[in-house]
């Protein structure tokens, strides 16, 4: 059968996908401060994100593959770092690995499909997501094939950047494209990795705080 989304559910119902998705929001909901972030994460259809045959671990708190050597992070991570970010409605917001897409209509649901740019290194995924974004409400979300770790420079500047891949450092192309004020969001490392947050100063430096060891697949390029 087919639910209101449009695709192949295997049998299994709206009201049962979304039972499902109301248990994993309270599952994440003593890690976040923001309840629209878990308004938001009840908004996200995350079963529609995940291939087929994976759809009944959807809503299971654990990353999942989505092919191409690439995961869908965990619910309770997607929350941690849309808490994290502090967004607002309005806030334009860059992507630093598109993925499957659900990341990125999350933070869509916070500030706005049409504020969300997202860039993701391989070409498949790249155009799945946006027939998935497009399917589920989220059509206005901008996507684009690319090394992310040049950014989106067209857009910018940004409100916020963040980073759904592990990478050595903030590269300085995506530093430069957050507006001072801003915030960026990363696992940085390469074996060992730490989830950084950082403000950028008026001076263009950046201030630093931890929060956790983290294991993300790396980016590449």
């Amino acid at each position: 059968m087919f639910d209101r989304f449009g695709s192949d559910d295997g049998g299994v119902d709206d009201g049962e996908y979304e039972a499902a998705r109301q248990r994993m929001v309270r599952t994440v909901a003593s890690r976040v401060d923001d309840d629209r972030v878990l308004e938001a994460l009840e908004a996200v259809p995350r079963h529609e994100f995940v291939p087929p045959d994976r759809r009944d671990g959807a809503y299971r708190d654990r990353p999942l593959p989505i092919g191409d050597d690439q995961t869908i992070s965990a619910p309770h991570m997607v929350a941690i770092m849309a808490d994290k970010l502090d967004l607002e409605r309005g806030d334009e917001v860059l992507e630093i690995g598109t993925g499957c897409g659900y990341h990125a209509a999350v933070t869509a649901e916070l500030v706005g499909a049409e504020n969300v740019y997202s860039v993701e290194y391989g070409e498949n995924l790249a155009e799945q997501a946006r027939e998935r974004l497009e399917r589920t409400g989220y059509g206005e979300v901008s996507v684009r094939t690319g090394d992310g770790r040049n950014g989106w420079p067209e857009y910018a500047p940004y409100d916020a950047a963040y980073f759904t891949c592990a990478t050595p450092e903030l590269p300085d192309p995506v530093v430069d494209q957050v507006r001072p004020g801003g915030r960026l969001l990363a696992p940085v490392g390469t074996g060992f990795q730490t989830l950084v947050k950082a403000t950028k100063r008026p001076d263009g430096s950046l201030e630093r705080t931890e929060h956790g060891g983290v294991r993300f697949v790396r980016m590449r390029g």
